[in-house]
């Protein structure tokens, strides 16, 4: 769907039409413009020849036995294939209770090919529109409702790099939270950037209350550059002046992600250099266990090895999270659906 073309067909339509039909799309999450019937049969077969809803088709999905995550393989219009994930936090068989989050992709495939990342394997191929980032969340939008449930978080964190692909990034923000889109609080959306330094300074100028987070999962240059390519552009130094830059301006805490991987980035030592680094203001670290991925020798840290490392952290005074392991036994890591 693209809002622009929906403009100019309303162009000789009364005012409230574009307000009738965001509530149709984005309230009643209607799956064609036929069931718009608020509007005329003459404006439905316009906007279904001119601008369908959906241009996103579901080739693949999968949920956890828990029933906690949801993972579909998504095919556009040119065949380009992305993913989402639904990931259901608390009760799953209780209406009205629990939290759900939307971890959306931003690009097909990912152009700086970190070394844990199955989407980075891929290569680059387009980045995505605005739109096809909003259907995605559309997508669970319309699968929570019947559970009586809402999407009550969305993460700009699946396939591709979001700062790359800035402009419509945050144009599917601004649809996200728009009251008359999906009404989703700025406070409970989320990009996650691997070190764009450009894209971080341009989202420190933004007025919006939008989280930022950072891939870093390495404490230092050496081996952060082989884990992540873009750090050799964007070294570990350029990335936390421009993160003081944005907690100066806009008095906002920045979370920094850090995955797992065993005889990699999780030993004692790694833990006191990321202290170095991250004992800053509003500033904290989420542990992420390594999701294993089929090309790689990679293995996730073991339980006992996250918690020294978590402890190690607490102890040398950094704000420390773990992240709940979702998905892994339906290659819940982005780009694992699309590789195969």
């Amino acid at each position: 769907m693209d809002l622009n073309k929906i403009k100019e067909i309303l162009d000789k339509e009364p005012g409230f039409r574009l307000k009738q039909i965001k509530q149709a799309v984005f309230d009643e999450l209607i799956g064609n413009w036929a069931q718009a019937t608020t509007l005329s049969l003459d404006l439905r077969q316009k906007l279904e020849s001119i601008s369908p809803i959906y241009e996103l088709t579901v080739e693949k999905e999968l949920t956890s036995k828990d029933g906690e995550t949801t993972k579909v393989l998504l095919s556009a219009q040119d065949g380009s294939k992305i993913e989402a994930v639904l990931m259901r936090h608390g009760s799953t068989d209780l209406p009205l209770t629990g939290r759900s989050t939307v971890c959306i992709s931003s690009q097909v495939g990912c152009s700086l090919g970190c070394q844990f990342c199955a989407t980075g394997q891929l290569g680059f191929k387009r980045n995505l529109s605005d739109w096809e980032m909003v259907e995605q969340v559309l997508f669970f939008a319309k699968i929570l409702k019947k559970e009586q449930k809402r999407v009550d978080n969305v993460v700009f964190m699946g396939m591709g790099e979001p700062f790359l692909n800035y402009d419509n990034v945050l144009s599917a923000v601004k649809i996200i939270n728009d009251q008359n889109g999906l009404n989703l609080g700025a406070r409970h959306i989320s990009i996650s950037t691997c070190g764009v330094v450009e894209g971080i300074k341009r989202f420190t100028d933004e007025d919006l209350q939008v989280n930022l987070a950072i891939s870093l999962h390495a404490s230092n240059n050496a081996l952060r550059s082989k884990l992540v390519p873009l750090n050799k552009k964007h070294p570990i130094e350029g990335i936390l002046a421009a993160v003081d830059d944005y907690i100066k301006k806009t008095r906002r805490k920045v979370m920094f992600e850090y995955l797992m991987i065993a005889g990699v980035n999780d030993s004692e030592k790694d833990a006191q250099e990321l202290a170095k680094l991250l004992k800053r203001p509003l500033c904290f670290v989420n542990l992420i266990s390594f999701n294993p991925i089929g090309h790689s020798d990679f293995k996730p840290s073991s339980a006992a090895r996250i918690k020294k490392f978590k402890e190690i952290l607490e102890r040398l005074g950094v704000f420390v999270t773990q992240r709940h392991e979702f998905g892994k036994e339906i290659k819940g890591a982005c780009g694992q659906l699309a590789g195969k």
